[in-house]
């Protein structure tokens, strides 16, 4: 074994409170940085995840102002982020702090927002391009403006077990009339304390929790085998993958008819503790490491067909781990025994049952399975195998030219 540690940065947000019930501490939190709150939330999650009331009373309780200045409706777009920041142009930011409640796009959409309103130029905020502006700060697109202003401080409160976003330093954006879908990134965008409260799971269905689970599943796999893999995140995905793995199929299962709602939701709380912890432990793991191929297709899917990002991510995951499987079978099967201590000690015997386990999870998940199923059609093959790069594809452990990428597409359609 060699025990060399090469050198690594490590990022995470300075304040993580994990646990059941810990939103009503959301008032103390945000009374750290600041006497003023702007919420950001989803289209329905303040109020499904029964956040609100509890976020409401907590920050009144201490003293802070608060009140709701942007919701996601999907994945956040140009289009979105410029009008969040037209409505806040000529806002005061002393005192502001902004807190993201929902699932990963309301988070990405709330950092790229407390990362801009700090870094437009305050003799230019009237009369400013806000959609160039917006596209500038992106990576591989416009001027690739850097973030070189503190952001506002965020405070990040994930209602689904999935994204991690309230762990990492991007915010992906989209832009349909441009077709790209890239991330703002820096290190001083990892928000500056993450809430995570499993209960606010608990009203995710099933499609929700399918998808954002096999995102966490998917991070935490691709972070472990990158090209880039850091130590310290490889040892936070060997803790949690196993509990992501035992406790999203709990989490799946159909209610008995004659179960009553409250009992069968408190029966899965456990799981829901287990994969919402997974979640927090991949964002950290792929902020600090990187991805794969499985992310790397799953944006341009989500530009050519709008397809939620945990669902391309869950259609591409078989893919891609039979695609690296030659290269990383020692990390398969170490994967394979950090699930099932009695997993064969032959190593490519463990690693082929670790790949039929996450195939046989996907199956049984009910995610698609073709890419025909998300809609794409031949003609787009050739536009997919070209816009899947990025980050994510220079991580994956084995590099596909755009001709293999072609012929791995057309293969799944």
């Amino acid at each position: 074994m060699d025990d060399s540690v090469a050198a690594y940065d490590f990022f995470a947000p300075p304040l993580i409170r994990f646990g059941a019930g810990r939103i009503d501490e959301i008032g103390e939190m945000v009374g750290l940085w600041g006497r003023r709150a702007w919420i950001v939330g989803g289209t329905a999650s303040l109020e499904r995840s029964g956040a609100q009331q509890r976020i409401d009373a907590s920050l009144s309780a201490a003293g802070i102002e608060s009140r709701v200045v942007a919701r996601s409706t999907g994945e956040p777009t140009v289009d979105q982020l410029a009008a969040a920041l037209a409505g806040l142009q000529h806002e005061d930011l002393d005192g502001v702090v902004v807190v993201a409640v929902g699932g990963g796009s309301t988070i990405d959409l709330a950092k790229a927002l407390a990362a801009l309103a700090t870094n437009m130029p305050i003799d230019q905020r009237t009369g400013i391009d806000l959609d160039t502006f917006v596209v500038d700060h992106l990576e591989g697109v416009g001027r690739g403006l850097a973030i070189r202003q503190w952001p506002l401080p965020m405070v990040a409160v994930p209602t689904t077990a999935g994204t991690g976003a309230e762990a990492t330093r991007n915010a992906v954006i989209s832009c349909p009339r441009r077709r790209f879908k890239k991330s703002m990134r820096s290190p001083m965008m990892v928000p500056r304390a993450a809430l995570v409260d499993p209960d606010l799971t608990a009203s995710c269905d099933s499609s929700t929790i399918a998808a954002s689970g096999l995102d966490c599943v998917t991070q935490l796999i691709e972070s472990f085998v990158c090209r880039f893999a850091k130590p310290l995140p490889r040892c936070l995905v060997l803790e949690s993958l196993p509990r992501a793995l035992h406790s999203l199929p709990r989490l799946l299962m159909p209610k008995p008819a004659d179960d009553d709602p409250r009992r069968w939701i408190d029966s899965r709380a456990a799981d829901r503790v287990a994969l919402s912890h997974a979640a927090l432990l991949s964002g950290l793991a792929l902020t600090n490491s990187g991805l794969g191929l499985a992310h790397g297709v799953a944006a341009a899917l989500g530009v050519a067909c709008g397809t939620p990002h945990g669902v391309a991510c869950a259609v591409m995951l078989p893919a891609a781990l039979r695609v690296n499987r030659e290269a990383v079978q020692d990390e398969f099967a170490q994967l394979e025994r950090a699930v099932d201590p009695s997993a064969p000690r032959d190593v490519a015997t463990a690693a082929d049952a670790f790949v039929e386990r996450i195939e046989r999870l996907c199956l049984e998940s009910g995610v698609p399975r073709r890419l025909s199923e998300l809609g794409v059609t031949a003609d787009q093959i050739d536009w997919l195998a070209e816009h899947s790069g990025g980050a994510s594809m220079r991580g994956n452990p084995v590099q596909l030219a755009t001709e293999e990428l072609r012929c791995l597409l057309a293969a799944m359609l």
